[in-house]
């Protein structure tokens, strides 16, 4: 079988949409699938074409991260995509601005097409009026339409009334992400968190540092990691120093996909105050490291997160926070929330999963247009 996967982002960049991306590609090919990337050239020096992990990956320009950047990307990515669109089996959009191109060179090909809606970028503008009958129609162009989450699986049947879009959460590859050895050493007595955040507003990294002079009440000794980098560093970094808890904050910046693992093992839970919130990989991530979590009751979050392996706390409640990491750090039983965060984890979200379920769809699709 021939796959083409489309997404505006992929590796190096990091973040969980090309996480996902690039770990069902790898997937598809260890299962003896042939797959090929349409992606944006979207950081200086990235070759136009090249084969990653046994992925052809095509690179087009980007010139702007936002709507008018993703619009001019999709556009430009039209031919390469129509062309080996006629060389692929499936034809799969990775989110709402990858659609216009896949369902051009699917239906030019006679291909079906897959689109699966991700992040909360869909969820915000599925309620803007201009962007309602757009977004609808992406979603109707789809043979079959996947989302990260229930949350957005909802907004979109919304969109587009007795359209069905199966709900399949992101997976993450539990070999990779395992308890490994800690790339940070640990003192006596200092208790550890690490929040694996991107520094964008949506991401509610200010919430936690709000709640930073609550919970070193509570547990003094503190070390957090702040691993990710964004606009909201410099507001970030001053305000931590306005509180006087720059002892306490460590931002360690942007750090590769392959570095995560030893990082997360080098704290005791990881915390996600998200306002905005699709499936979260991170947090899957993080889980599958055997790490507790406390997250925002946002989006899917809810779906992955329960007390058998952190807490659910409210969004934008530095005070709830606070507290809900506090409970979590100084509960006897921490280490066994972790445990059972790695198993539901590998029993429910493995990548091996999520490759299976979207070999059974690709087939099923391919067999219809057969018939």
């Amino acid at each position: 079988m021939r796959v083409l996967l489309h997404c505006t982002y992929y590796p190096p960049e990091v973040g969980g949409l090309e996480s996902h991306v690039a770990e069902l590609a790898r997937g598809l090919v260890e299962e003896g699938v042939e797959v090929r990337v349409v992606t944006s050239r979207s950081l200086p020096g990235l070759p136009v074409e090249e084969e990653k992990d046994g992925v052809l990956v095509r690179r087009t320009p980007l010139p702007s991260r936002n709507a008018a950047g993703w619009a001019a990307h999709a556009i430009a990515s039209i031919p390469i995509t129509r062309r080996w669109a006629g060389w692929a089996d499936v034809v799969h959009a990775q989110a709402f601005a990858s659609v216009l191109p896949c369902r051009i060179g699917a239906r030019g090909t006679g291909r079906p097409l897959v689109a699966t809606f991700h992040t909360s970028h869909f969820l915000k503008r599925a309620n803007k009026p201009m962007w309602r009958p757009i977004l609808s129609a992406l979603v109707r162009s789809a043979d079959h339409a996947l989302a990260a989450s229930r949350e957005i699986a909802e907004v979109a049947e919304g969109l587009a009334p007795g359209r069905p879009v199966e709900a399949l959460t992101n997976g993450v590859d539990t070999e990779r992400f395992r308890p490994v050895e800690a790339a940070l050493p640990s003192e006596e007595g200092i208790r550890s968190i690490v929040v694996p955040r991107r520094l964008f507003e949506k991401n509610g990294v200010h919430i936690l540092v709000e709640a930073l002079p609550l919970l070193l009440e509570r547990v003094p000794r503190l070390r957090v990691l702040l691993i990710g980098d964004g606009p909201e560093r410099p507001r970030l970094e001053t305000r931590v120093r306005e509180l006087g808890v720059g002892h306490a904050a460590h931002f360690l910046g942007r750090r590769e996909h392959a570095e995560m693992p030893a990082l997360l093992a080098s704290a005791e839970l990881a915390v996600f105050p998200s306002l905005m919130e699709a499936t979260s990989v991170a947090a899957l991530e993080c889980m599958a490291c055997a790490l507790p979590v406390v997250a925002s009751r946002v989006g899917g979050l809810p779906e992955i997160v329960d007390e058998s392996c952190g807490r659910l706390v409210p969004p934008e409640d530095p005070v709830a926070l606070a507290e809900g990491i506090a409970e979590l750090l100084l509960d006897p039983h921490l280490q066994s929330l972790g445990a059972h965060a790695r198993t539901r984890v590998v029993e429910r979200w493995s990548n091996a999963r999520l490759v299976a379920r979207h070999l059974e769809i690709y087939r099923h699709l391919v067999d219809t247009k057969d018939r």
